[in-house]
């Protein structure tokens, strides 16, 4: 039996019109998951509150979901200043295989 899993790459981008952004976002800029990992460009910040709005999202997102469930569908989160314009939108970009025994200490059961 393979423990192989695969799990989506995702690139959250920001959107929106800068002139009603009120955070320091920069429209255009983005950073990548895969895996675990949050990939950032060099010189490349990003609001500790916009990314705690996003955090539950992603592992979600990388996830295989059903084509009418809101979470493959809705791409785009707000920022949680009510008064910023920006938006985050969440792409799915491919795919990376794991393997379970490399990435915890959990064994699987046999049923699984």
């Amino acid at each position: 039996m393979s423990d192989d899993f695969t799990l989506s790459n995702l690139v959250v981008s920001i959107e929106g019109n800068p002139n009603t952004f009120v955070c320091s976002h920069k429209s255009g800029e983005a950073f990548r998951v895969v895996g675990e990992n949050l990939i950032f460009d060099k010189n490349h910040s990003f609001s500790m509150y916009a990314l705690a709005t996003l955090l539950p999202f992603l592992p979600a997102k990388q996830r295989k979901t059903d084509k009418t469930d809101w979470m493959t569908t809705d791409e785009l989160i707000a920022c949680p200043d009510p008064n910023c314009g920006a938006k985050f939108k969440i792409t799915r970009k491919g795919t990376t295989t794991f393997s379970h025994s490399e990435v915890t200490k959990v064994p699987l059961s046999p049923q699984t």
